[in-house]
């Protein structure tokens, strides 16, 4: 139990630098690791033919809704614990830990039915071709019903990086990621006496990395942590509790499903323009690794600024929020830097065609100009989700990739044409940043400014 209190306590005294460091390094390099495995997973798949590509990519706004849920519920568990930790209260923190795994198990369900059952109707719908059909529906019914393992894995990461364990998650996101990535060339095209599944095995790769991280969780969080204190029975759920989760993780699973809407939606604006499609296909996979590591600045920040409004200290829950977004902007710019000096060399690692790089070199170096105002929207994310103001996050989602993108970009390409459409990602991020702003100023002068004298005049 010492040193319990102990890991708890290094968030309300370990200098701000050190600690955000020590908390968010492990989740950048995690997802850092994960948005490699997305390129390295679309590479094997296309290999075998590009109709087997098609039937992946349509498979792919389900899988993001399956990560939209167990983040979004996650983070809701998240916030909720490291608020109760923050406040000493041990007793309901693990309850909401006893909340998140099983939420996680009727989240699989959901998805589980729908794979199960609604699959192939979901493909014949996107195509009539038999073998994207038939390829498509196996690889959802796999990673649907197997989504049993991300689920848990997910719930427990984020119950661990609740109490600033931010190491263990990110070994856990390692086992997963690099077991998939060894597993598809295998599996895939049938190498070391393995049969060829093709797209079957891709899906089997990704559940069977998704497994062993579930296993290495389970491990974590009774063997080695042993902190939270999970029931089997005379569990009942809370009403109170599920609210509280939902009103911080609602949002970040609606935010996760607009931008599944969004890719549909400027997919749809780009209409016959392939080789534009093909453009904004890259530039989200190269985007990942920029916006990756400041996302992990976010998930480093958040129980860190959970903790401190828990325990009523503004000065180093403001502290925070501020090395955070510095340390953001700072990324962001070499980001920038980066799509605008090397394009072409960015282009070249998938092999693009001379249209392509006609479309591709000056569509990255317009979308790079949204770096910068979307490093302040990330992490006020991070800070609305902190102070249970996650209802803030959603209408800053909406506003930028919603909102305004699609209309944005509508409009610039029926007026300019494809070589300026890209302008709209720049222009919808300023949009959501002066909301975030906005919304920022509310939460500090409405909760935030007063909230020592608050906590003093609780006690």
């Amino acid at each position: 139990m010492q040193e319990n209190l102990k890991q708890e306590n290094k968030m309300g005294v370990m200098p701000i630098g050190r600690l955000l460091a020590s908390m968010a390094w492990p989740a950048i390099i995690s997802m850092t690791i994960n948005a490699l495995y997305n390129i390295v997973d679309s590479m094997f798949v296309a290999k075998i033919s590009e109709d087997a590509l098609a039937a992946v990519t349509y498979v792919f706004p389900i899988n993001m809704l399956i990560v939209a849920f167990g983040v979004g519920t996650g983070v809701g568990v998240n916030s909720l614990i490291a608020r109760r930790l923050g406040a000493k209260n041990f007793e309901e923190a693990n309850y909401a830990a006893e909340h998140g795994l099983r939420l996680a198990l009727i989240n699989w369900a959901l998805f589980a039915v729908f794979g199960a059952f609604f699959a192939k109707l979901f493909m014949s719908s996107y195509s009539d071709i038999p073998h994207i059909v038939n390829d498509g529906t196996a690889y959802m019914r796999i990673t649907t019903i197997g989504s049993i393992f991300v689920m848990i894995s997910m719930m427990t990461e984020k119950t661990l990086q609740a109490r600033g364990n931010m190491i263990l998650p990110m070994v856990s996101s390692l086992i997963g990621a690099l077991t998939n990535i060894v597993l598809d060339p295998i599996l895939i095209f049938g190498y070391f006496g393995m049969p060829k599944l093709g797209v079957t095995g891709a899906a089997a790769a990704t559940v069977i990395g998704q497994f062993l991280s579930m296993c290495f969780c389970i491990i974590v969080l009774f063997k080695i942590d042993n902190f939270y204190k999970i029931r089997i029975k005379g569990f009942k759920f809370s009403a109170k509790i599920i609210k509280d989760i939902y009103e911080v993780g609602m949002p970040g699973i609606v935010m996760q499903a607009i931008g599944s809407v969004m890719l549909l939606g400027f997919n749809a604006i780009l209409g016959e323009h392939t080789t534009a499609v093909a453009v904004l296909g890259v530039y989200f996979r190269l985007q990942s690794f920029i916006f990756m590591p400041v996302f992990g600045l976010n998930q480093g920040s958040m129980p860190i600024m959970g903790y401190n409004y828990g325990a009523g200290n503004r000065e180093r829950l403001m502290r925070t929020f501020k090395v955070a977004f510095t340390a953001a902007l700072v990324y962001m710019l070499f980001g920038f830097l980066l799509f605008q000096i090397f394009p072409k060399n960015l282009l070249d690692i998938f092999e693009a065609s001379s249209q392509m790089k006609m479309i591709g070199i000056s569509a990255l170096r317009m979308i790079s100009f949204c770096f910068i105002p979307a490093s302040f929207g990330i992490m006020a994310t991070a800070i609305f989700q902190a102070t249970a103001h996650g209802v803030f996050s959603l209408p800053s989602s909406f506003i930028r990739q919603l909102a305004s993108l699609l209309p944005i970009a509508w409009v610039l390409m029926r007026t300019l044409g494809v070589q300026y459409v890209w302008l709209a990602f720049p222009l919808a991020e300023i949009i959501g940043f002066i909301f975030s702003l906005i919304a920022l100023k509310y939460v500090y002068s409405r909760d935030i400014k007063n909230l020592q004298s608050i906590t003093i005049a609780a006690v």
